[in-house]
């Protein structure tokens, strides 16, 4: 019973969280460092030794938090974050050897992700993303109707004077795909104002068979898409998020207040006991 309180104490100590950090941190500069071919000639051995200090460290971790939890240690894999560290290493202890050499070491890779599950702010960055997954799918799909409008007009319309950029559907997605992000964006609407014969488009195709300049449609045509895809759904990614974040910080904090009620009445029934046993050392002694 001392040992597991000891655990316990361990795992709820600032040292011990610190330390994992640092751990982690430190497994991530042995994967960097593994990179290098002139580094891992000369001191592959060394690298290969603290690879496996660090993965002792985080089996005595995992075991640790077990102990901590008896006799109810099931309750360490009712944590996702636990379940994730135990499965990374789980998957470093097997051997490294054959056809999968490539994917085990890539699990290796997943160290740096426990940087998550070591910073609570980082915890709860995830869980608003996840949670907010069912309300950007929504968001994604007023996006691609936003592309695949704007793509069939583009075809349509364009085709003839920039087949570089608009010569099928394919070819027009990826070009507002290349606009949205803002990236040389205006070489393509110049082309589509002047005419690829006075303005080439800097693609496959620079001058198209049927040049034509199009003027303020061209101008509408390009301005209103970046205005749509580039801003407005920029916000409404920023908006669903910035709800997802105030969900996810509401549950921990009624997460945390049923945790430290918790807590309190587990103290309080381990001084009842406590108080019991020395009423009956007191009635045992004559």
């Amino acid at each position: 019973m001392r040992f597991i309180r000891f655990c316990d104490q361990i795992t709820r100590h600032p040292f011990f969280e610190r330390f994992i950090l640092g751990t982690i941190v430190f497994a991530g500069i042995l994967i960097g460092l593994e990179t290098s071919e002139g580094l891992k000639e000369r001191y592959g051995e060394i690298l290969h030794a603290l690879d496996q200090v660090v993965l002792g460290i985080f089996i005595c971790e995992a075991i640790i938090k077990l102990l901590a939890l008896a006799p109810h240690s099931y309750r360490y894999f009712k944590s996702g974050w636990n379940c994730f560290d135990f499965l990374i290493i789980v998957v470093c202890l097997i051997p490294s050897t054959g056809s999968w050499v490539a994917i085990l070491r890539l699990f290796r890779i997943l160290r740096v992700l426990r940087l998550i599950t070591q910073i609570p702010k980082l915890q709860k960055l995830v869980l608003a993303l996840l949670h907010s997954l069912p309300s950007m799918g929504y968001v994604v799909l007023l996006l691609s109707m936003h592309f695949y409008v704007y793509a069939v007009i583009g075809v349509n319309f364009f085709r003839g004077n920039d087949p570089g950029h608009f010569g099928d559907l394919g070819l027009a997605l990826l070009s507002l795909f290349r606009i949205v992000t803002l990236e040389d964006w205006t070489d393509v609407m110049y082309t589509a104002i002047l005419g690829s014969d006075v303005y080439p488009a800097q693609g496959a195709i620079p001058i198209g068979p049927d040049p034509e300049a199009f003027g303020v449609w061209a101008i509408i045509y390009f301005v209103s898409f970046v205005m749509v895809g580039a801003l407005v759904m920029i916000n409404l990614f920023i908006g669903v998020m910035v709800e997802s974040l105030a969900e996810t910080k509401l549950e921990s904090n009624s997460e945390k207040q049923a945790e430290s009620s918790r807590s309190v009445s587990t103290i309080v029934s381990e001084i009842e006991d406590r108080l019991n046993e020395l009423k009956s050392k007191n009635d045992e002694t004559p």
